[in-house]
């Protein structure tokens, strides 16, 4: 008879999602299991957005160092150790991961390390022993995917494989446009690589708005980041030297490394979930509004339920469904209303909806937009960057979608999200006092020409 401990909630797998839930589960009095095969921490502090963002910062040092004699500076850029870059990425996930463990500890979450399965929609099974939920959390999180008969190996790799790589290579080709392809490809780029993107859509960043998009693909150009869209992957060879790659419209491409960028699956094979009736969906967990599966008292949350494959929705899915199911009937999530960053050179940064999908909601006639260039904003100058921040109002209405191009603005999103999720009007924003010399006055100069009153801005 194998063991059964009980709980109030017990959460499969320990990344953005399943910790958030176990920290405000526990912070509500709730008995927490929280299971993990893996590192707590999951994709986001091991794998994904913190390790990319080291590379990033990295590469932007480069950058400034390459750059500076622009400022005045006379500095030589020696070369790039990528044994020390990656000792620097990885002494921040240590300190995290560390501080995430000591956190997990002091609330009292009985942590579980160990392949965890759903064997009952009640209960989840680890080595033998049984963890039976009073609720059930399923957080099992992503991986990267490939494409059918695309085999990962060797100089063909994702994300991965990407941030251990001991060397910087002198060619590479991503495949992929979207976050993860033109991130990479910045880093790369500025390490002194030679890079070409191929992308199947008309764009680069292609769930962005347009205006971000082109803005995106003329900074590449201008960085001498090659891109191809609109071109289907057809397939690759790799020999000792490199990678040969070719394009279903008959290109071939070569390079060092080959790296497949094409999006997250969800990470819900022989867990169970389908044997205990789950509704699943191309892989993906389908729920309500509220994270409830329709089974039991099972919520899901995550990469693994459809939507933006994002850590901090991750985060505000887990702290939601423990207030659920605390009984504190919590405010559903709206996804539009969720801040997203790319943070590539120059940074995208996006919140509320496109001008697009503005139009396709409200009318075409219902929607105005406005851009303000960072040309006429003093601290970008100061930072050397080119750019614009576009805001999206329904005609007479609140401002519905904040979209930013330029360096540094995924820093500014947060203001952007406080105008979409609280329904701000222009001339709120407007009259509001932006501190100067910063980037964060375009938003208000954007919100002032959307008011009918541009001050730095002409008519």
């Amino acid at each position: 008879m194998a063991d059964t401990q009980e709980y109030d909630i017990v959460i499969l797998g320990a990344g953005s999602g399943g910790y958030a839930a176990a920290l405000r589960g526990a912070q509500l009095g709730l008995k927490v299991a929280l299971i993990e095969a893996d590192k707590l921490g999951g994709t986001c502090l091991h794998r994904g957005c913190i390790p990319t963002k080291a590379l990033l910062h990295s590469a932007e040092v480069v950058d400034t160092i390459r750059e500076s004699k622009t400022f005045g500076v006379q500095s030589t850029l020696d070369g790039i150790d990528m044994s020390g870059v990656n000792s620097f990425k990885d002494g921040i996930i240590g300190r995290l991961y560390k501080g995430l463990q000591g956190l997990v500890s002091s609330r009292k979450v009985d942590l579980i390390n160990g392949w965890g399965k759903l064997v009952a929609p009640d209960t989840v099974e680890v080595d033998g022993t049984l963890y039976k939920g009073k609720n059930v959390v399923l957080a099992s999180g992503s991986y990267s995917k490939t494409i059918p008969g695309l085999e990962i190996g060797g100089r063909v790799m994702t994300s991965e494989q990407a941030l251990e790589l001991d060397f910087v290579p002198k060619t590479a080709i991503v495949l992929g446009g979207g976050v993860i392809g033109v991130e990479f490809a910045s880093v790369w780029n500025s390490f002194g690589a030679d890079v070409t993107i191929i992308e199947g859509l008309p764009h680069l960043v292609p769930n962005e708005d347009e205006a971000l998009s082109k803005g995106l693909e003329r900074a590449f150009r201008k960085r001498k980041i090659a891109f191809h869209t609109k071109t289907m992957f057809s397939g690759v060879t790799q020999n000792d030297d490199g990678v040969v790659v070719t394009t279903q419209d008959g290109k071939t491409l070569e390079a060092e490394v080959l790296l497949v960028a094409v999006g997250r699956g969800p990470a819900t094979a022989n867990l169970g979930y389908e044997e205990n009736g789950i509704p699943m969906e191309r892989g993906f967990v389908l729920t309500n509004e509220r994270l409830h599966t329709g089974v039991g008292n099972v919520y899901a949350v995550g990469d693994i339920v459809p939507g933006l494959q994002l850590a901090h929705r991750g985060f505000a899915q887990g702290i939601f469904v423990a207030e659920e199911i605390a009984g504190l009937n919590p405010v559903p999530i709206v996804e539009s209303g969720i801040p997203r960053v790319t943070y590539c050179e120059p940074q995208v940064g996006s919140v509320g909806l496109t001008e697009a999908q503005a139009k396709e909601r409200l009318g075409a006639d219902a929607v105005e937009t406005v851009e303000y260039n960072l040309a006429g904003n003093g601290k970008s100058q100061i930072l050397t960057t080119q750019g614009f921040v576009k805001l999206v109002r329904e005609k007479d209405g609140p401002i519905v979608g904040v979209h930013m191009l330029g360096a540094r603005v995924g820093e500014l999103i947060g203001e952007g999200q406080l105008m979409v999720n609280w329904e701000a009007y222009p001339e709120d924003v407007a009259s509001l006092v932006h501190a100067h010399p910063t980037q964060d006055e375009a938003m208000g100069e954007a919100a002032l020409a959307l008011a009918g009153k541009p001050l730095h801005a002409h008519n």
